[in-house]
């Protein structure tokens, strides 16, 4: 039976077209849960690498004193990926086949992060 962030995530990739797949993860890379049409190890790769690039971000615009970054989005020859921070030290992230339908993307994944906030309390 999957977790109750697994189920959120595997709700966003169904609910967007070309994604293959969502992770909730701490701001280190590890995931916590996931649901993804690729292989896991890969999958985590992905996601520790993403988390990585988060982090290195909100360093750099804490620095500048922008404020935080909220989200990002990665652009790469065959998939795009959504990155938004989910408080209390995780992120959600969202992977989209090209040519990625970013405004679907990006809604499905701000209602993720809205649904893991929830479940986090």
């Amino acid at each position: 039976m999957a977790s109750p962030f697994a189920a959120i995530m595997r709700h966003a990739v169904e609910r967007t077209p070309r994604a293959i797949g969502g992770a909730f993860a701490a701001k280190d890379g590890e995931m916590v849960d996931f649901f993804s049409t690729i292989p896991p190890d890969d999958w985590a790769f992905l996601t520790a690498y993403n988390g990585v690039i988060l982090q290195t971000l909100q360093a750099a615009f804490s620095t500048w004193h922008f404020g935080s970054v909220q989200f990002f989005v990665v652009e790469h020859t065959r998939v795009d990926v959504l990155v938004h921070d989910v408080g209390q030290g995780y992120f959600a992230l969202l992977a989209v086949e090209q040519p990625a339908p970013l405004a679907a993307a990006l809604s499905s994944l701000i209602e993720a992060v809205a649904e893991l906030r929830k479940e986090m309390v």
